[in-house]
């Protein structure tokens, strides 16, 4: 009996040591923020190339100073164009912080759209709730300072394309911008930009959630490339399986990077994003990131 006593004990303490081990590096890859680079050969022929920095969920409160300072280095890489997949915000006073990290890209042409974390602080949820893909999402909590960040980034010159759309000439291309609010708390209205793309134009759709209701929109009226955030990539990852959840209804396997969706394969690309939640600070086998997208023209 006492053996037997003495081995749950020992295990427990194992598996409690393991659990202190995993929160521990989940901590410190939260900060082991990287840049990843993908290549895209989606332009007309003959086009020039278009570098677009792609960014998402950064979740910014004002003491987070690594990251900051982080997205201010991105300036460094040079695109030509920034796509902000929504979620900036974490905090009531995140405004000015949002501004300093993003100072030099807002000098850079870009477009955003907004995700639920711009207009509602975050809140302490139950981890497991992420599972059931069920539940009633709702738009609840202590309201941001949505109008705040918005005149920030419309000042900068960015295009708001929530339930909106674009146009501009980028390297010599014409790309037509179609985006919506965000999917996840039911603000997105597709109808308000529905219809064919501008012929003479790359169809470029832009939202945060990527639910399959939207992303079925965008490839009905034939987008060229679509980019969203919101899923974290999974945030907390099992290493060589992947993602357990997106947090919306699209398949773990497409919780971040490259992919296509439809019958048609539309390109897509989801951002597993910069922050978390300031209440779940931990990122496993999953890095924060931003991408930098390089678009090619196409060679046949």
């Amino acid at each position: 009996m006492l053996g037997s006593m003495g081995f749950l004990a020992n295990s427990a303490l194992a598996i409690g040591a393991t659990g202190v081990g995993s929160l521990t590096y989940g901590l410190v890859e939260a900060q082991a923020f990287k840049v990843r680079e993908l290549d895209l050969a989606l332009l007309p022929a003959g086009s020039e190339s278009i570098r677009v920095l792609h960014i998402s969920d950064l979740h910014i409160t004002p003491a987070q100073t690594r990251k900051i300072n982080w997205v201010k280095s991105l300036a460094e890489l040079e695109p030509d164009f920034v796509v902000g997949t929504g979620d900036f915000l974490a905090h009531q006073l995140a405004v000015p912080a949002v501004v300093e990290a993003m100072n030099e890209l807002l000098d850079i042409p870009g477009a955003y759209v907004l995700g639920s974390n711009d207009y509602f602080a975050p809140t302490i949820k139950n981890p497991f709730m992420y599972f059931n893909k069920k539940r009633e999402i709702r738009a609840e909590g202590t309201a941001l300072p949505t109008s705040d960040l918005v005149d920030e980034l419309n000042d900068a010159g960015w295009l708001d394309l929530n339930n909106k759309q674009s146009t501009a000439v980028i390297n010599g291309v014409k790309i037509h911008f179609r985006g919506t609010d965000d999917p996840h708390i039911n603000k997105d209205d597709y109808s308000a930009v529905a219809g064919a793309f501008d012929s003479d134009a790359f169809a470029f759709g832009v939202t945060h959630a990527p639910y399959r209701r939207v992303l079925q929109s965008f490839e009905t009226d034939n987008a060229d490339l679509v980019l969203a955030g919101h899923t974290h990539g999974g945030q907390i990852c099992i290493p060589f399986y992947g993602a357990l959840v997106t947090n919306c209804d699209l398949p773990q396997g497409q919780a971040k990077g490259f992919s296509t969706f439809g019958e048609s394969e539309m390109p897509m690309h989801v951002s597993a994003g910069v922050g978390t939640s300031p209440f779940a600070q931990v990122r496993i086998a999953c890095r924060p990131e931003a991408t930098l997208i390089t678009l090619n023209a196409k060679t046949n």
